[in-house]
This record gives structure tokens, sequence and C-alpha cells, in this order.
């Protein structure tokens, strides 16, 4: 074998070894990310239990129908929606929510604030 060869395939291995080794750090971000998703998911429905309990304007379906009708007013076509945050200050009119929406170019957020007893968009 040529010195040329062995160099090249050398240079294939370890080319493999960081493509490899790239595809498994990537994997475990994406987990990781996933687990920080999934407990910001949690922590919202629990938070919004707790607010809805206290306050009746917490109703889930409205929140869901508020954050679809500001995403499509913005051209955006939802798959799936996540409520990801609740802010529940006393009185209603600080009260404001996050959601996390799936679309099928990734990820969008959109934030709700209460007004009255309706929600809408924050600017």
């Amino acid at each position: 074998m040529e010195v040329w060869e062995i160099v090249l395939v050398v240079i294939v291995g370890l080319l493999g070894v960081l493509f490899l080794g790239g595809f498994v750090g990537n994997a475990r971000m994406r987990a990781h990310g996933d687990r920080r998703l999934a407990d910001r998911i949690l922590e919202a429905d629990r938070a919004l239990a707790a607010a809805r309990a206290e306050d009746r304007g917490w109703d889930r379906a409205l929140l869901e129908q508020a954050a679809r009708e500001a995403l499509e007013a913005r051209g955006v076509s939802v798959t799936a929606l996540e409520l990801i945050r609740v802010v529940d200050r006393p009185g209603t009119e600080e009260d404001r929510c996050l959601f996390r929406a799936t679309t099928s170019e990734g990820f969008v957020e959109v934030g709700l604030a209460r007004m009255g007893d309706s929600w809408q968009a924050e600017a």
C-alpha cells in the first residue's frame, strides 16, 4: 500500500469518527431540549390549573382559539399548540400566557394578554 493510500484511509476514518461524534452529540442535545420543553409544558399546565381554580377566565379552549386566530392573522398554519407559560398575577389586567405552535416550517411562539373577558395576541 502506498503512502497516499494510507493517508487517504486515515483521513476518511477521521471524518467518519467526527461525523458519528456529531450525530451522537446532536441527538443528546435534542433529547435534552425535549426534556426541557416537556418540563415547561408540565409547569404551564400546573399553573393553568391553579389559575383556573382561582379565576374562571382561564379557559384552555378559549386560550387555544385566541392563539390560533393570532397565528392565522400572521399567515401561519398551525399543526399543534403547546401551552408553555402562564403568568397569573392578582387581578386580570396582567394575565399573560405563551403558546408554542408547531408549523410546517418549524416552531413559532405567540404570547397572549387578557383584555377584559377575552384574550388577544401581545404586540
